[in-house]
């Protein structure tokens, strides 16, 4: 019965953006051509009484996306860092999606946090303030802690967000099955594995125990990157719907006049967002996967403060390096290594030709170097790139979605703070840096001497796996002699990096 049930879903999401006027702004900012809005129009206006009506308060867009629910509030939050995509005046609506959405009432949380942690609000704080934020998935409020006086952030779920959140993901799923079921060539998007992936991420938001699991091997992680900081997490004060950070005062990253007036550099802070999440990407392999301009602040000392850690990001060590080299290629206007890296990560089939590919790659990458980031149109960019994998028929990574997303978010940031900055210029030293520390000499070494570790703990095994392989080998006469040989090769190569990595052990 779901599919019905979706499908009147879908339904009414075009019938809400035409009702509250969303539809009209939405097509004028992505300039869309006159025989799309005619059909469009055509197809949704008879079902326009289906829309809800929204908060009349709110803006056109902002109304029809919070009407929606939390998964369409999360795709317009990442929408908002992106005037050069979607035009300033619908930025502008879609920031409110950020941290300023309607709250509900603090006798709720006060409810919740009693019912999580056990214990009365007032034998646990003894000021707990009125919402100070709210955003898609949960709100928080200011509060004292009663034992000490310092002052905290408390962060509570939405009530009921778990079942609204369900609805819309079955929504998109059965979206993604009917692309993958009529449009064939929508196939190797991965568009099922695509909802999948952001379904497990946003899951993680709505259990505040893996957030703040989250927040504190951040904050380990990054304790020494200068400029830099992550609320301390309190977890006597925190449970499955509730969490509590040390409060940390400063001022939103999106408000840049006041930024400059307290005399922090907004240039610098954009090159500083930039570098600290490719170094955190590469550096770490764990990262910020929803760091838009809410969930950062300045503060005094022109410190950047990170908020909200539910979604969370990693890559394992090869997929790092990978990245790194595709970057560091089109730093380096080197196209045709960019190529090869794709082909030797399996990202694009191997029947394609790598020089067309290449040429394909230099025409997305040669326009954006001389040019800073306000003369760069990243729609368009997106639009070529979009071209380019379908030509050379590679395949949505489910496992770099979250890595992508981020980079769009954190690049939008940067551009709010410095519309001129060059975005490959700022991420120069971070990828050259990583590339000189993970694929250098030095890396070499280490990667052996793990190898050789490994092997070692499995070297007890080594005589039984080798008299397997003689048992396999024995019986056909002709191919005993090959068999044997690679036995040996096999105990020997493992004798030697057993020894190799103890020395290098002791070294590296």
């Amino acid at each position: 019965m779901r599919g019905p049930v979706n499908i009147l879903r879908l339904m009414r999401t075009g019938a809400t953006f035409e009702r509250t006027g969303a539809m009209t702004q939405i097509l004028d900012a992505l300039q869309a051509p006159p025989l799309l809005r005619s059909i469009l129009r055509g197809v949704i206006w008879p079902f326009r009484w289906m829309g809800y009506p929204g908060d009349p308060a709110m803006p056109p867009v902002t109304r029809a996306i919070t009407a929606l629910g939390p998964a369409y509030v999360k795709f317009g939050q990442i929408l908002s860092t992106r005037p050069d995509i979607v035009g300033e005046n619908l930025v502008h609506q879609l920031r409110i999606l950020q941290d300023r959405l309607p709250p509900f009432p603090t006798s709720v949380a006060r409810a919740a946090v009693a019912a999580d942690l056990g214990r009365p609000v007032d034998q646990l704080f003894s000021e707990f303030s009125e919402p100070v934020a709210a955003a898609s998935i949960a709100q928080v409020h200011r509060a004292r802690l009663r034992a000490t006086g310092e002052e905290v952030a408390v962060k509570v779920l939405r009530p009921g967000i778990e079942r609204a959140f369900q609805r819309d993901i079955d929504a998109f799923r059965f979206a993604a099955r009917t692309l993958d079921l009529f449009l064939p060539s929508a196939r190797r998007l991965r568009p099922s594995d695509v909802i999948a992936h952001f379904e497990g991420v946003v899951r993680g938001e709505l259990d505040l125990r893996l957030e703040s699991s989250a927040a504190s091997e951040f904050k380990d992680n990054t304790a020494d990157d200068a400029g830099f900081r992550v609320p301390s997490v309190r977890w006597g004060y925190s449970a499955r719907r509730v969490m509590t950070l040390d409060w940390v005062e400063g001022i939103g990253a999106a408000d840049v006049e006041a930024i400059q007036a307290q005399g922090h550099d907004a240039a610098a802070l954009a090159q500083r967002v930039l570098q600290l999440f490719l170094r955190h990407a590469l550096r770490d392999g764990y990262f910020h996967g929803d760091m838009h301009q809410g969930n950062l602040k300045v503060d005094a000392a022109g410190n950047l403060v990170a908020y909200d850690f539910g979604i969370m990001g990693r890559i394992d060590e090869y997929t790092r390096r990978v990245y790194a080299e595709i970057l560091i290629g089109f730093i380096r206007r080197d196209y045709r290594r960019v190529a090869e890296v794709h082909f030797e990560a399996g990202y694009v089939p191997p029947d394609r030709d790598v020089d067309q590919f290449a040429q394909a790659l230099r025409a997305v990458g040669e326009p954006i170097f001389g040019m800073d980031a306000s003369h760069i149109s990243m729609s368009r960019l997106l639009a070529y790139l979009f071209e380019v994998t379908e030509r050379f028929g590679m395949q949505t990574r489910t496992e770099l979605i979250l890595l992508q997303r981020t980079m769009v978010v954190i690049e939008g940031v940067a551009r709010t703070l410095d519309p001129k900055m060059n975005i490959w210029d700022s991420a120069r030293p971070v990828v050259e840096s990583y590339i000189r520390d993970a694929l250098g000499p030095k890396a070499f070494a280490r990667d052996l001497a793990r190898t050789a570790w490994i092997l070692a703990r499995f070297s007890p095994r080594l005589p039984e796996l080798a008299r397997a392989g003689l048992i396999r080998t024995a019986t056909p006469p002709p191919s005993w002699r090959p068999g044997l040989l690679a036995a040996a090769l096999y105990m020997a190569a493992g004798a030697a990096l057993v020894v190799l990595g103890g020395f290098l052990s002791g070294v590296v």
